[in-house]
């Protein structure tokens, strides 16, 4: 079972010490995955929905004292054979999580390794959510006429304090050319997320995985 966060209130103030607060109950977080409608599973991957995430008050208020948070996912299309499964492929992607304080808004950004989006920049708590619950159509699908599943993976995590002015260069240098189109988006992924994101607050992270109906491409 994985572990809840710990709750921990971080003051950003200057020389402002560092105060742990006693643990709040862990939050239920669920994952969907729902496979496309007969006729189209061919050309159009699962819908992958993740819902709770962000009613974890740990998360909550690392989020407001502007430790970012990232949620990754990782999907895998597998085929059903008769002495063993097959993995086909995998596709896996991001949902940066920011809170602002200076502006007092929250950025939700989705990152592939094919490309950078920003989905929002809101004053609501509350819209970003609705932002990072809402569904991605996954570009994964089948090619054989053969019995077939998904899994998908989400893990949770939150940057660590070292990280902060890391990540504050990387959204102004690497971030923002990719959005322009002046930098490929991979090599934004690839230098910021991949190193940058891997170093968390104390190994804290949430898992929590699902895998889809067994179904037959039509």
């Amino acid at each position: 079972m994985p572990r809840p966060f710990r709750v921990m209130a971080l003051s950003l103030a200057l020389g402002a010490p560092l105060v742990a607060a006693r643990p709040a109950a862990a939050q239920e977080m669920t994952l969907e995955v729902a496979i496309a409608p007969v006729g189209q599973q061919r050309t159009a991957g699962p819908m992958v929905v993740q819902k709770g995430v962000l009613d974890d008050p740990d998360l909550r208020e690392r989020l407001k004292n502007a430790f970012p948070a990232r949620l990754h996912f990782k999907a895998e299309l597998w085929g059903i054979r008769r002495w063993f499964n097959d993995l086909e492929g995998t596709v896996e992607w991001d949902l940066i999580v920011r809170y602002d304080p200076l502006e007092k808004v929250y950025g939700v950004v989705r990152a592939t390794p094919e490309r950078v989006s920003v989905l929002g920049r809101f004053d609501r708590f509350a819209d970003a959510q609705a932002t990072v619950e809402q569904g991605f159509r996954v570009p994964l699908v089948p090619k054989k006429q053969d019995r077939y599943y998904y899994i998908v993976k989400l893990e949770v995590e939150t940057l660590s304090v070292s990280d902060l002015n890391e990540v504050e260069s990387w959204l102004k240098g690497d971030f923002d050319p990719a959005l322009r189109g002046d930098k490929n988006a991979g090599t934004a992924l690839g230098r910021g997320l991949k190193s940058l994101m891997l170093r968390l607050l104390g190994g804290d992270r949430k898992l929590v995985e699902t895998r889809s109906v067994t179904f037959s491409p039509q």
